[in-house]
Parts: structure tokens; sequence; C-alpha cells
């Protein structure tokens, strides 16, 4: 599993909330396929 870019693996900083809901949307995603 896992995958992506690198750069986007940052946590913390002002998209810390951002990156939260790109991957709670991914997670739905999977489940909705």
């Amino acid at each position: 599993g896992g995958g992506g870019r690198p750069d986007m693996a940052q946590a913390g900083g002002p998209d810390a909330s951002k990156a939260e809901n790109a991957i709670a949307a991914v997670k739905a995603a999977l489940e909705a396929a």
C-alpha cells in the first residue's frame, strides 16, 4: 500500500487540515469504489 509523492507526505504546517481532508476523501472514494 502507500505510494503518492514524497512531497505530499509532509505533516503539520498550514495545510495539515487540507491533508486530513484529502485523506478522508481518498478513503471515501476507495469505499465507494
